[in-house]
């Protein structure tokens, strides 16, 4: 399996997002503090932890007897990059020129409602 397949694999199960969600609102948690705010069973929680870490998107660090467990956003902004952020690139620079071609032609319009009123033949 891939590192993105993980990742998606990861991804793809609602308690692992809950998890995921829980360590960004609050990063650093323990096993026995994320069974607490998540509601799941500690052996739950303990399955569900060890596929986020082995996708990279948790990372345990030991501190005396307890674990405690970080949100690792590189492996999903690394999907973002490559898989994402090249189909935005062509809306965006689409509407980036269509926002030039917009000012462009407010420009010339204001250009010439300015020579019409120099224009001493024009009533």
């Amino acid at each position: 399996m891939t590192d993105a397949e993980a990742v998606f694999a990861a991804l793809a199960d609602a308690t692992r997002r809950l998890l995921l969600d829980t360590l960004f609102a609050r990063s650093g948690l323990t096993l026995a503090e994320l069974t607490a705010t998540t509601g799941l069973t500690r052996q739950a929680t303990s399955k569900h932890l060890a596929v986020l870490e082995r996708a990279g998107l948790v990372v345990a660090i030991q501190r005396g007897r307890e674990k405690h467990h970080y949100l690792n956003s590189a492996p999903v902004a690394e999907i973002a990059g490559r898989w994402i952020g090249k189909y935005e690139r062509g809306p965006v620079t689409t509407l980036a020129d269509l926002k030039r071609t917009l000012e462009s032609e407010s420009d010339e319009r204001r250009r010439g409602l300015r020579l019409r009123d120099d224009d001493p033949h024009h009533p």
